[in-house]
């Protein structure tokens, strides 16, 4: 007999149509087996390396999260990539349909890019691995290297990949994070701002158990109100992104530290990683909204 219990509600989804910038807060919508509705659609391309551009590249892309992304009009499964409007820091605001996007997009970076909206068959970044002892468990410090992600990662791995070639997904194609594990980090580390918006998530639930809960949850199946459901995959490491300054939020090496110092746990095979949140597939497709209410080991 399978044990269910209420773990809590919807209290945010979000939505990011181009990767690494700002996303979209949205009070309700739909799930599908590739997960989020027109998450993560679109994303640039470093044309002189062929490397997706990350916020993770923080030398060449130091601004890409000031970068406000959202869609012309809803996606919706007959059109899930409508065409994106993208405000850049300085104001100026393109369109993803305009002629001159790329060029507009380059001049502002200082470097050629191009808006693509299908990852290509490497899909590699160029990671920045802070100075921060114990944040990589392979021991890089202050140093930039290319990592694959993606359908590239799981094939390098040698592993069926739980996402599309085409899509821009790191891992997983959903990710998870609840009030509980926020509020302990808040609790550890008072002076830090533990805003949601630097975890990138695409669910944040309301809970009310203390603690990183979300570290217990590998393997268990979740119902988010009556028709969408989700398996919880594996934990979420945490690297530079959550440090980075973002519009309101400033740059905050000590958000990595404190992670390191109290949530560090063995994912996979991999090592120990500073973590917060999970990864999740979606295994029973669906609408979602704020106020649903969210079981697990639901069947």
């Amino acid at each position: 007999m399978t044990t269910q219990a209420a773990i809590g509600k919807v209290a945010g989804i979000y939505r990011y149509p181009v990767k690494s910038m700002a996303g979209e807060s949205l009070i309700e919508a739909t799930l599908t087996t590739a997960g989020l509705l027109g998450d993560r659609a679109y994303a640039l391309i470093d044309v002189e390396t062929g490397r997706v551009v990350s916020a993770k590249s923080v030398k060449h892309f130091p601004d890409v999260l000031s970068c406000q992304a959202s869609f012309v009009e809803p996606p919706s499964i007959v059109n899930p990539r409508p065409q994106v409007y993208i405000k850049l820091p300085n104001g100026e605001q393109v369109c993803s349909g305009d002629e001159d996007c790329d060029v507009s997009l380059s001049s502002y970076f200082g470097r050629q890019v191009r808006l693509a909206s299908s990852a290509p068959e490497d899909f590699t970044i160029d990671h920045y691995y802070p100075d921060v002892s114990g944040a990589d468990p392979a021991g890089n410090a202050d140093t930039t290297l290319p990592q694959p992600l993606g359908a590239a990662l799981f094939k390098a791995m040698g592993a069926d990949s739980p996402v599309s070639p085409e899509s821009f997904f790191d891992v997983f194609p959903l990710s998870v994070i609840t009030t509980s594990t926020l509020d302990e980090l808040k609790q550890a580390k008072p002076d830090s701002n533990f805003d949601q918006r630097r975890f990138r998530m695409n669910v944040v639930l309301k809970t009310r158990e203390t603690g990183f809960i979300e570290n217990d949850w590998i393997g268990a199946a979740l119902a988010v109100g009556d028709v969408a459901r989700l398996m919880v995959t594996m934990a979420d490491p945490r690297c530079v992104m959550t440090t980075l300054a973002q519009p309101g939020i400033e740059q905050d090496i000590d958000v990595l530290k404190t992670l390191v110092k109290i949530n560090r746990i063995q994912v996979g095979d991999a090592g120990l990683y500073p973590v917060a949140g999970v990864y999740a597939a979606v295994t029973g497709a669906g609408d979602i909204q704020v106020g649903d209410g969210v079981v697990s080991n639901a069947t």
